[in-house]
């Protein structure tokens, strides 16, 4: 934003990510190999909590140096990614009294949240149209459920504005060049034939992310020239592996945690790649990674992404969540589809979901109030 003329300057609340240490979801220490800093300005505020953490809930952030910075700037357009921690909190509630134009960025698809019931969510829905959205100018929505998750508040459309999820394409897509130029197969590292087949999966081995629903499905696929790759690492790991002994499958890899800079070497052997996630995806960013290697996808329907990154039929299918035969019958076609030469257009979908794209949708803001 900042190399295309949009002054652009990044507030933390937190510097774990930064620091690295033990994800509990990956069940390991992890630090990210790729610089997150550079190339703009940035800062970050002291976390005055008395359990300072993004993973301890609402009160994990309270950065009242941040709320302060708020009335001495210059008037902004400040876009705030949440509700969900006591700093976004206040500056969405109080940011409008300096006179900023507030926007939000939230990835809860409408889908899901129909799925939740009780008191607790009809408090929550009141709470929010009648107290917390009136004070947003700005409805930043990241894909079609995001949309109608607003829409479903009342909020009208001319203060929603596309500014979808996105992953670095160009970095992706760079990276998959210089692998074909080197003329190297990451295959062979793996010790799987060139000719055959890889099924990727990227992600946590946890429930939300379904991963034994997947090793039950690729079993039916009876294939001994198609390989299940399963990028990532967690707390299901001794399940899946149990649960691959009792099938006796054989063309099953799981990688354990790839930081950033290796993953593309499994990204550039993939021949479709499958997130087959439950409540709680609201989207899932790695199927943008792999749309950057053109892959064909298969997506559950309560992927949060799954109406805006798959056109079936022309870079996949979706199939309905938790339906294992419904899975395999979609991984079959696709195979079929794969060796049979049929062109995916994966590529050509996710050029809309950029960084590119989000700085024309941000742009319009600039000199634009909201009515």
């Amino acid at each position: 934003m900042n190399d295309h003329g949009v002054k652009t300057k990044a507030w933390y609340e937190s510097d774990e990510s930064i620091k690295g240490g033990l994800d509990i979801e990956f069940g390991t220490r992890i630090k990210w190999d790729i610089p997150l800093l550079e190339g703009y300005e940035h800062k970050f505020f002291k976390n005055h909590s008395w359990k300072p953490s993004h993973k301890k809930g609402f009160f994990g952030l309270i950065n009242l140096g941040l709320i302060k910075e708020l009335f001495k700037i210059p008037k902004s357009i400040i876009v705030v990614h949440g509700w969900h921690y006591f700093t976004h909190f206040l500056v969405l509630l109080i940011g409008g009294l300096k006179g900023h134009e507030i926007c939000i960025r939230c990835d809860v698809p409408l889908k899901q949240e129909k799925l939740k019931k009780g008191v607790k969510q009809k408090i929550k829905f009141f709470f929010y149209k009648y107290f917390l959205f009136p004070r947003i100018n700005w409805f930043l929505y990241i894909g079609e459920q995001n949309r109608l998750f607003y829409k479903s508040y009342g909020i009208k459309d001319h203060k929603l504005l596309f500014c979808p999820y996105a992953v670095d394409n160009d970095r992706f897509v760079q990276s998959k060049l210089q692998i074909e130029k080197s003329g190297k197969s990451f295959k062979q590292k793996l010790q799987i034939p060139e000719n055959d087949r890889v099924i990727l999966f990227s992600g946590k081995y946890i429930d939300k992310k379904l991963p034994l629903d997947l090793i039950n499905s690729f079993s039916l696929l009876n294939d001994a020239h198609t390989w299940l790759v399963m990028i990532g690492e967690g707390a299901l790991r001794p399940a899946m592996e149990k649960r691959i002994a009792e099938l006796e499958l054989k063309n099953v890899v799981l990688t354990g945690f790839i930081n950033q800079s290796e993953i593309v070497d499994y990204y550039s052997i993939g021949d479709v790649f499958v997130m087959c996630s439950a409540l709680g995806e609201n989207w899932g960013l790695s199927v943008n990674e792999a749309m950057n290697f053109n892959m064909p996808l298969i997506i559950s329907d309560l992927t949060g992404c799954s109406e805006d990154l798959v056109v079936n039929g022309k870079n996949g299918y979706t199939f309905e969540t938790r339906n294992i035969n419904d899975l395999a019958a979609k991984l079959k076609l696709v195979i079929a589809e794969v060796n049979a030469g049929i062109k995916c257009h994966s590529l050509e979908i996710v050029e809309n979901y950029s960084y590119a794209r989000i700085l024309v949708q941000l742009s319009k803001l600039i000199g634009v109030k909201a009515s």
